[in-house]
């Protein structure tokens, strides 16, 4: 059996690839895509090679847990539908409709802990951004905010349009938020932001525009991926306030400058990243009940209409070349396999 595979050859290179599939051994399975989702954030500093070789593509995902050199597979959002099963598998697998945290290709073999059944009720294309709604809520859960506290989210790509819809069903103060580009300004205000502005005019203007100039925020969401998003958030930051790091800004060498602001207001900065929660929390908080989380906010919020463009995995190049240079017209990109 083969299969199609994307590999990243060089900085802004993809090219797909033909292969053979690993029959399923004992407690596998062979899984079909249908979907898989590009990310904007992460898998784009990858692309533009804006991180340095021998960086550990993702430590918790068994799919990619190897160093960063080329050439690599990329990726950890697709849903498709076992096809075939290894001894040992119940029946029931066949036929169904799973989510898996897996590189860009159109099969693959993986034991069968390593794919999540797609809850009933749940399209695929909901599915597939189960990565993306975990991620929003781990910002959360970092974030706690307080009732009342007034939050503004920094970006409003997917992942901030995500928080955004979360923070949104909370009983805050105000929640607002920033961001360049006309679409995801819209978006932001149908996830539930009461406002959402360019923030280019600098921190003073962008709390005037979001009704905040006299009070700041207490809580700021950090999700730009630019140094400069963080050193906004410093000035924008009540006193004592928190600031909530979700971007990786890779290799890109843009400082941020930590002024007045940061010091005399004794400022709070806290790094969140999905693959793992506070210490406080991981008692409680398994992985199997976050992922219960995740479908049930998946069922609320149905992501799929952030959804934007689909090309066939054939036309990946052209996926990547439009997030790449024409991010102000996109939000989710997916790849399609058409001999699904």
């Amino acid at each position: 059996m083969e299969r199609w595979s994307l590999y990243h050859t060089a900085p802004r290179r993809v090219e797909v690839r033909q292969e053979a599939v690993p029959s399923p051994g004992e407690g596998e399975v062979t899984v079909r895509s249908v979907l898989s989702a590009i990310s904007a954030g992460t898998e784009m500093l990858f692309y533009r090679g804006l991180v340095g070789e021998g960086t550990p593509l993702d430590e918790t995902i068994t799919s990619i847990r190897s160093e960063l050199q080329y050439p690599f597979k990329y990726g950890y959002a697709t849903v498709g539908v076992v096809e075939r099963a290894g001894e040992g598998v119940p029946p029931g697998w066949l036929g169904r409709e799973v989510f898996c945290f897996q590189p860009h290709e159109s099969r693959f073999t993986v034991p069968l802990p390593e794919v999540r059944p797609v809850p009933t009720g749940v399209t695929m294309e909901d599915a597939v951004l189960f990565p993306g709604v975990e991620t929003a809520l781990s910002l959360a859960m970092d974030a706690a905010p307080i009732v009342g506290e007034n939050v503004a989210v920094l970006g409003q790509g997917v992942i901030g349009l995500l928080t955004t819809a979360i923070l949104a069903r909370m009983p805050l103060g105000h929640l607002v938020a920033a961001d360049r580009y006309a679409l995801r300004q819209e978006r932001s205000r149908m996830m539930g932001a009461e406002a959402c502005v360019d923030p280019s005019g600098g921190p003073h203007q962008f709390l005037e525009d979001v009704g905040l100039a006299g009070s700041k925020a207490d809580l700021v969401i950090e999700l730009s991926g630019t140094p400069e998003g963080l050193e906004l958030a410093t000035r924008i930051a009540a006193l004592e306030g928190r600031i909530v790091v979700g971007s990786w800004y890779g290799t890109n060498p843009q400082g941020c400058r930590l002024g007045d602001e940061f010091h005399r207001q004794r400022l709070r900065i806290i790094s969140s990243q999905v693959s793992r929660i506070s210490g406080d929390l991981s008692s409680r908080w398994s992985k199997e009940r976050r992922a219960e989380l995740t479908w049930r906010t998946i069922r609320t919020i149905s992501p799929s209409h952030l959804i934007t463009h689909r090309f066939p995995i054939m036309e990946a190049s052209a996926a990547y070349q439009l997030l790449d240079e024409s991010g102000h017209l996109a939000l989710q990109v997916l790849l399609t396999y058409p001999e699904a």
